[in-house]
């Protein structure tokens, strides 16, 4: 069974976009502009979005890995 954590986050700066981050749990990742109802691409963050990219990520691999560990030990 898939897994799917979702974030919502407001850039903090002009244009101001509104971001879904969607973190599945077979490690696919979703980014979807709320506004103009596309996805984009990591590459296309900047900034404090992309900032809150990372650290979303970092924290859904160390979960991931914590699980796996309890799981397997």
């Amino acid at each position: 069974m898939k897994r799917c954590e979702n974030y919502r986050y407001v850039e903090k700066r002009s244009p101001y976009r509104d971001l879904t981050f969607k973190f599945y749990s077979d490690g696919k990742l979703t980014i979807l502009d709320n506004d103009a109802g596309t996805s984009i691409a990591p590459k296309e963050l900047r900034g404090d979005s992309f900032d809150f990219y990372v650290k979303r990520r970092i924290e859904f691999i160390k979960n991931d890995l914590a699980a796996k560990r309890l799981k397997y030990a």
